[in-house]
Formats: structure tokens, sequence, C-alpha cells
């Protein structure tokens, strides 16, 4: 039995500019950052309206052949496959720009791929346009954090993953296809009028800036964890961006870090990431024995600490869980957090000393 594919497509216009006559044409263009429909003219509303029905119905009555000539997006998905796409249990992931005229281009082919039994999720990635440079970087880092939640439980259901690329818009097309180089199994092609695919297997890649990361931890942590730092000197330039005078990861930066942190985690016990956080003499010790994949939470938890106190507070998520103790049961400790809810079900104990900077006493069992 063959594995069930996750197939991950950017869709582009060119499902309504392949139909579309000169002025039409014309008006996809001159409206392509349009974020809602009311925010173009209604004259021209109307015709784009027009086009989009005209489009839908054609598709719907569209065999393989002519789908494929109307979208790039489905020529490269019917070829996948090999023009055999009945009974299929895979899962396609469709991302547009956040446009009216994209969201309706990957909702025609959205329709298209669940009336063929597909089961498919359509994102309109929040500030994913070219009008506003600092916005499409953020939009950028957040598909890289999708990719790193998303694609390791699809891998871990034994899903193949499959970048097509053969539709989408040319801004964002080769940040795609670096991050192919580390997600997907295999990257998709068609080039022009050519009529076979281009199919580009997993290739073996390490990230030479490791050692950038290694150097600068105290900025990746901080910056990964939208907490404030000063000093960013001898970070290299691409893994950051500037908006409105802050500092923050670019969408680079959130690659190297999303494929680094866990190797770098799994080490030991970092440094904390905030002079609200210390650790005490013996939370070290309490820390010995316990496995790689318990010291990146251990770790983890130390970060999300660290935001709690630097946010007074506002972000306490429940794998976090700070929370005071009841009566004395743990002096001096005077408070928990969730160093993790699976196996055998480790809290951190500490206080907190001189107002708000938290000391962590022990690695230890709940109370129960």
């Amino acid at each position: 039995m063959e594995n069930p594919l996750f197939v991950f497509s950017p869709c582009g216009t060119s499902l309504l500019t392949n139909q579309a006559a000169q002025e039409e044409r014309g008006l996809v263009s001159k409206h392509a950052n349009a974020k809602h429909i009311e925010d173009i003219p209604l004259e021209d509303s109307l015709k784009l309206r027009s086009l989009a029905k005209r489009v839908e119905e054609k598709l719907a009555f569209a065999d393989l052949e002519l789908a494929g000539k109307m979208s790039a997006e489905l020529n490269g998905i019917i070829k996948l496959y090999n023009g055999k796409l009945e009974k299929k249990a895979d899962t396609h992931y469709l991302l547009c720009t956040d446009t009216w005229l994209g969201e309706q281009t990957a909702t025609l082919v959205e329709q298209w791929l669940r009336e063929k039994g597909f089961i498919v999720d359509k994102n309109r990635q929040t500030d994913l346009q070219t009008k506003d440079i600092d916005s499409f970087q953020i939009a950028l880092s957040d598909i890289v954090e999708f990719f790193e939640k998303t694609i390791p439980g699809y891998r871990k259901s034994q899903y193949k993953i499959i970048f097509n690329l053969t539709g989408g818009f040319k801004s964002v097309q080769g940040f795609l296809q670096t991050l192919a180089t580390f997600y997907a199994d295999e990257t998709i092609y068609i080039f022009e009028t050519a009529k076979d695919l281009l199919r580009i297997p997993r290739l073996p890649v390490k990230m030479v800036v490791e050692d950038s990361v290694r150097d600068h931890l105290l900025v990746f942590r901080r910056l990964a964890n939208e907490m404030k730092i000063a000093d960013v000197i001898g970070v290299p330039e691409t893994l950051l961006m500037r908006v409105e005078g802050k500092v923050f990861l670019s969408p680079w930066g959130d690659l190297v870090w999303g494929r680094t942190k866990q190797e770098i985690y799994g080490e030991k016990l970092h440094p904390s990431p905030s002079e609200k956080v210390s650790y005490g003499p013996k939370f070290e010790d309490s820390l010995r024995g316990i496995s790689a994949d318990r010291l990146i939470l251990i770790n983890e938890r130390i970060d999300q600490l660290a935001k709690n106190l630097e946010s007074g507070g506002k972000y306490n998520v429940s794998s976090l869980d700070l929370k005071a103790l009841k009566g004395n049961p743990r002096p001096p400790s005077t408070h928990e957090i969730d160093a993790w809810s699976d196996q055998d079900a480790k809290r951190i104990f500490g206080h907190f000393e001189s107002g708000n900077h938290f000391v962590l006493d022990k690695l230890d069992s709940g109370l129960h």
C-alpha cells in the first residue's frame, strides 16, 4: 500500500488570467494586491466577479485535460497522479495571497479538488502580498512556523510530503524552493508548455549556519520568543529583519532556528535567556540522566517562563501552567510549572525572589 500524500500547492491567479480577455487580465494585474472586493472600484469589481463566475462554471464541467490547461496548480496535481485521481485519501494544502483575487482563485482550486474526493485545507496567509515588504517578510516567517508545526505530524503518520511548485506567485517561489529542500520529500514542477512532470527528490541538506546560532544563542532564543534584545551584533543580517525600529528574526532566521533548535536544546541545560530567571544550587543536579527529548522540553519551558515574567504574566500557555503551591509542601519552592505531562509527568518547582525574579529549584514528580 502506498503512503498517503500531503501535497502543498501555492496558488497564483493563472486560473483566472488563462481564461481572461485582454482587458480582464489588465484588471487582474491592476488589483492584484486588493485585500477586499470593496477596495476595487465598482465597475472593475463587477467585471472581475463576472470573470470568476465564468471560470467557475467552465472548470465545473472541465475534463482533466482542460482543467490542466486552465490552471497551473491543477496541471501539476493531475500529472502527479498520472491522470488517475479516483479514491485518493490524500491531503492537499493550498496557500494563497492575502488578497481577494488570490482567495477567489484558491477557492476554485479547492472546490475542484474536493469534488474529486480529496481532503483540502486552504490558507489565506495574512499579509502575504507584495504591497508592503515588511508585512510580506512577516508572512514568510509565519509560513516557516506553519511547516515547523505541521510537517512533523504528517511525516510521523507516514505521509509523503510533496511540494507542487508548478503554480503560485513569483514573489514567493524562490523562498518556497528553499523551504522544499528542508521539508519536502519530493518537489514537482512543469516548465512552460512542457507536458512531463519534473520531479526532484529530497536531497541531504545541512545548515551551515548552525555555528552562528550557537554563538548567538541568547539572541535567537529571545527573538524566537518575542522578547526584546538590544545587542544583535555578529548575527548575519540575512537572519534578521527590522520593522518600525524593532528587530525580529527574518524568514530565513526562523528557518535556521527551527532546523537547529532541537539539536541544540537536546544537548544540555542552557543558561537562562532572561535576567528574571535563574537556577538554584540543586536545579541542574535534578536534571542528571534525563534524555535529550526531555532536555528539549526543559529548555523550552524556561523560554516560556522567561516570556511569562517579562510580559507581566500575560503569557501563560497551558504547557507552562505557572501556579502557586498550596501550603508549603516543597520549601523553599512556592510555585510550580509543567516540565512535561506525558510519560512520568514531571514538574519544575521554584520560588520568587526580589519581586519578579524566579529561581528554579528542582525537577521532580508532581504533588498528588
